[in-house]
């Protein structure tokens, strides 16, 4: 009776590993950059030009950008991209106007934008904190190393709350004559919400005074399905 009773236990045991390990599904949360067509986000930009020689030293523009998910095309490495459509307008009465095409595609859960011909990583899926990666591995621009920061947690912009977003951490120097700070922060189910980026020239640490460079900032301010 007991050696019955111990290899029903062993039956039942192995029994349930089996089912654990083929019902198991790992969540790589690619739904931080949903990739469907339809999709958009809507920011609000700032785009500063710092040149001291130039006749406007600190050119600074305003503008709205949406980004939209579009129809799938051939990417240039012959894979099945969706097209990454950019359109501004100056004023919210005003219609969108396209200013780019650009693409993007989810591959080997990596998640790449094509701009202006440049592939970039944006992200690394599942976000883990130990992940690195060089944004510029498939382009001829400098390395770019990033890192996860701050994963799955609630942020807050203009009013707009999200439960969940991960903070893309892709540059922060600052020594005697360079300035830099880039980050870009993604929220689940929605997309890129926050882009910052400084790439300044400046004087003795001081970071407010600027020869030369540029500043990027986007803030989402809506976003939805077409």
């Amino acid at each position: 009776m007991f050696k019955a009773l111990l290899f029903l236990v062993l039956v039942l045991v192995v029994f349930s590993c089996g089912k654990d390990e083929s019902t198991y599904t790992m969540n790589y949360y690619e739904t931080y950059h949903p990739l469907e067509t339809g999709v958009y986000v809507d920011y609000e930009v700032v785009e500063i030009q710092h040149d001291e020689t130039a006749i406007i030293p600190h050119d600074t523009s305003f503008y709205y950008l949406r980004t939209l998910i579009s129809d799938t095309v051939i990417d240039n490495e012959g894979r099945e991209a969706y097209k990454f459509i950019r359109l501004v307008r100056t004023d919210t009465n005003e219609i969108w106007e396209i200013s780019d095409v650009w693409t993007t595609i989810s591959d080997d859960h990596r998640l790449e934008l094509t701009e202006e011909n440049r592939r970039k990583v944006k992200l690394i899926f599942p976000p883990k904190t130990y992940t690195t990666w060089d944004a510029n591995v498939y382009n001829s621009l400098s390395p770019m190393q990033c890192i996860y920061e701050g994963i799955h947690v609630p942020y807050t912009i203009d009013g707009l709350n999200f439960d969940s977003t991960i903070r893309v951490e892709q540059d922060n120097v600052l020594n005697l004559v360079a300035y830099r700070r880039k980050y870009e922060i993604y929220a689940n189910h929605v997309g890129l919400v926050k882009k910052h980026f400084k790439d300044l020239v400046i004087s003795n640490f001081d970071t407010l005074s600027i020869s030369s460079g540029s500043e990027l900032m986007y803030n989402c301010i809506g976003f939805g399905i077409e």
